[in-house]
C-alpha cells in the first residue's frame, strides 16, 4: 500500500469515528447538532487527530482509549476554524470548499456552532473515563494537556495576539509567539496526548512536544506560501486573505523562497528527532514529511 493509499484509509477511518460521535439531532435545539455536523464532517486533512493516534501506537497504545480525544480534538480544530470564518474575525464566505458557518445559519447560530462544538469536545473527550477508569491519571494529564494548549496559553492566545496585530508592523518574535500558539498548540496537544495516553515516559513525551512545535511551526508558514501560490479552488479557500486582512506573514517577513527553505528545514529536522524514537514503521514520518509538499 503506498503512502497515499494509507494515509487515506486513515481520513476515512476517522470520518467515521467523527460520525459515531457527532451528537443526535434531537430535541428543540436540534439546529445547533445540524450546524456542528455541518462543520465536523465537512472533509478536511484530519492532520490532528491522525496524528495523535499514530503517536499513541508509536509507544504502545493499541485500546480504543484515543478516540474520544481523537473527535475532541477535532472539534476544537473545527470549532476555532468556524469563528476564525466570521466577520468580525477573517469575514470569509468558502471553507473546505462550501459556504461558512455564518453565511448558512447566520452569524449567531456560527458563534453558537463554535460554542457548541468546543464545549461538546470536552464532554467527548471525558468519555474516556468509561472506558478506562483505570487509567484515569492519565485521562486527566491528557485534560490538562486539551484545555491548556487550546485556552489562553495555547491556541487562543495565539489568536488573540494575532487579532491585535492586524494591520500593524510587529517583530519575528511576535510573529514566532503568533504562530506556536495559534497553531502549533494544537498540534503539539495532538501528539504530545497520544504520549501520555500510551504512558510514555517523561522523557518521551518532552521530545515528542519538541517535535510536535517544529511540525506546527512548518505546517502554519506552509499556509502562508500557499495563500499566495496556490489557487481558491485547490485550498477550497480564498487565496491571498493575509494580504486582504494585512497580517503579516513568514513570506512577507522572510521572502517566499526562504519561508519554502524553512518549512523543508523545521519538518526534516522534525523527522530526525522522530526517528531517534525508532518507530516500527515509517508512516507517521512519511506524514510529516508530506507537509513539505502540500498543496492545500
Amino acid at each position: 500500500m503506498t503512502f497515499k493509499e494509507e494515509y487515506q484509509k486513515k481520513v476515512e477511518q476517522i470520518e467515521k469515528l467523527l460520525m459515531r460521535y457527532c451528537p443526535e439531532k434531537e430535541g428543540y435545539q436540534s439546529d445547533i447538532m445540524d450546524a456542528m455536523e455541518y462543520n465536523l464532517l465537512a472533509g478536511g486533512k484530519r492532520l490532528r487527530p491522525m496524528l495523535m493516534q499514530e503517536v499513541y501506537h508509536l509507544f504502545g497504545g493499541n485500546e480504543e482509549l484515543i478516540e474520544p480525544f481523537m473527535a475532541a480534538m477535532e472539534m476544537i480544530h473545527t470549532y476555532s476554524l468556524v469563528h476564525d470564518d466570521l466577520p468580525a474575525m477573517d469575514n470569509d464566505d468558502y471553507r473546505r470548499g462550501r459556504k461558512t458557518t455564518h453565511l448558512v445559519y447566520g452569524e449567531d447560530m456560527a458563534i453558537l456552532t463554535g460554542d457548541a462544538l468546543l464545549n461538546y469536545a470536552f464532554e467527548t473527550a471525558m468519555t474516556a473515563f468509561d472506558l478506562a477508569p483505570q487509567k484515569s491519571f492519565v485521562i486527566g494529564k491528557a485534560l490538562q494537556v486539551l484545555s491548556q494548549k487550546a485556552g489562553i496559553y495555547g491556541m487562543i492566545g495565539g489568536q488573540v495576539v494575532d487579532v491585535k496585530s492586524t494591520g500593524k508592523k510587529i517583530t519575528g518574535e511576535t510573529l514566532d509567539f503568533i504562530y506556536k500558539l495559534k497553531t502549533a498548540a494544537l498540534i503539539e496537544a495532538s501528539m504530545v496526548i497520544g504520549a501520555i495516553l500510551a504512558e510514555a515516559s517523561h522523557e518521551e513525551i518532552k521530545m515528542v512536544e519538541e517535535i510536535a512545535e517544529k511540525i506546527g511551526l512548518a505546517f502554519q508558514i506552509q499556509d502562508d506560501v500557499l495563500d499566495v501560490e496556490s489557487t481558491s479552488e485547490v485550498l477550497g479557500k480564498p487565496i491571498h486573505s493575509d494580504e486582504k486582512n494585512e497580517k503579516m506573514t513568514y513570506v512577507t517577513w522572510k521572502g517566499l523562497k526562504e519561508a519554502k527553505t524553512l518549512v523543508e528545514e523545521l519538518s526534516k529536522e522534525a523527522v530526525s528527532m522522530l526517528e531517534s524514537l525508532h518507530p516500527s514503521d515509517d508512516f507517521l514520518g512519511q506524514l510529516l514529511l508530506s507537509l513539505i509538499h502540500r498543496e492545500k
